[in-house]
């Protein structure tokens, strides 16, 4: 019997781009990791032209993979463009545009959102880019809703993120859509990063670069925190743990983390959930109350909010299964 093949994904390789760009896309969906048990993706790099492309440094890399290629994938990937004030060629929209009337999920990274905006893609949806080209992509694309604050956003099936290392998080986060937690994690852990930053986390935190020693503070409550999730956490409680005022507290979690304390313990608490829907049978309304939540009703706005799913559907994709009948 033939092993079963993985979701195809194509990223978009253009003149002048940085190898980068397109690494973090192979390096999360082209390399096999053997001790996966799924059928992992299928990658193409792909150009607007089969043949050589120039990469920054004086690289070459040579795809036989076309448009056509490229419009054929499960997933698309366009992780940056060459000018963001250029419009894309017409032989992209049209593959673009294709892919989407066939339901392809359809990814930007950085300044790729512009070719997504450029084939209409973005109309009347909420998008992001680099906070660099935020303000072009609105002035440009006046039907895009731009959101310049979050690392990656999704909707309906097109996804936009910001810069690079952003685009990292949301590759992690379609492998998570794909297969689950457990696996996103151990992807995470080979590429050693962070398995999970949620999407709506802030692009980049403006603050002094110099060592805050208050930062160590926040950092010894956020691991306190970790430790008890399943008790009542309060912001006060968090401060008196770091040794600060409330106020205090929550200026430097912010500029330390990008967020809100609570928003931040929100998502520790849903990651918390994941294994537990995945590898066991405990009932929903446990789970709640095991990783923090007051209610399974606000664990399931939370999760849902976090995860575009429900706890259920969740666990019914990649969770245990159980020996009954059908």
């Amino acid at each position: 019997m033939a092993e079963a093949e993985g979701p195809s994904v194509a990223v978009l390789a253009y003149h002048g781009m940085s190898a980068f760009e397109t690494g973090i896309v192979t390096e999360v969906f082209g390399f096999e990791w053997l001790e996966l048990d799924v059928p992992w993706y299928r990658l193409k790099i792909c150009a607007e032209r089969p043949g050589p492309v120039r990469m920054i440094g004086g690289a070459t890399l040579d795809t036989p993979y076309g448009l056509d290629d490229f419009a054929d994938a499960d997933t698309l990937v366009v992780p940056s463009v060459a000018d963001p004030a250029a419009d894309p060629s017409p032989e992209l929209v049209t593959a673009l545009r294709r892919a989407h009337r066939r339901g392809t999920r359809i990814v930007s990274i950085c300044s790729g959102a512009f070719a997504l905006a450029g084939a209409g893609l973005l109309d009347g949806r909420r998008a992001t880019t680099h906070w660099r080209h935020t303000d072009l992509l609105g002035s440009r694309f006046p039907r895009v809703q731009v959101d310049p604050s979050p690392l990656y956003v999704e909707d309906d099936g097109v996804f936009t993120s910001a810069g690079c290392a952003a685009g990292l998080d949301l590759c992690l986060h379609l492998v998570r859509a794909d297969y689950g937690a457990s696996v996103a994690n151990s992807v995470a852990r080979h590429l050693v990063i962070p398995p999970h930053r949620d999407g709506g986390q802030a692009q980049y935190i403006e603050a002094p670069m110099a060592p805050d020693p208050e930062n160590d503070h926040v950092a010894r409550s956020m691991a306190w925190a970790l430790e008890h999730l399943a008790e009542p956490i309060t912001v006060r409680r968090l401060a008196e743990v770091a040794a600060m005022s409330t106020r205090t507290y929550l200026r430097h979690f912010l500029r330390a983390t990008g967020t809100s304390p609570i928003r931040w313990l929100i998502a520790q608490r849903v990651q918390a959930s994941l294994p537990l829907l995945e590898t066991t049978t405990t009932p929903i309304e446990r789970i709640a109350t095991t990783v923090g939540f007051d209610t399974a009703v606000t664990f399931r706005h939370h999760f849902t909010s976090a995860m575009r799913v429900a706890p259920s559907a969740y666990r019914r994709t990649f969770g245990v299964r159980e020996e009954i009948g059908a």
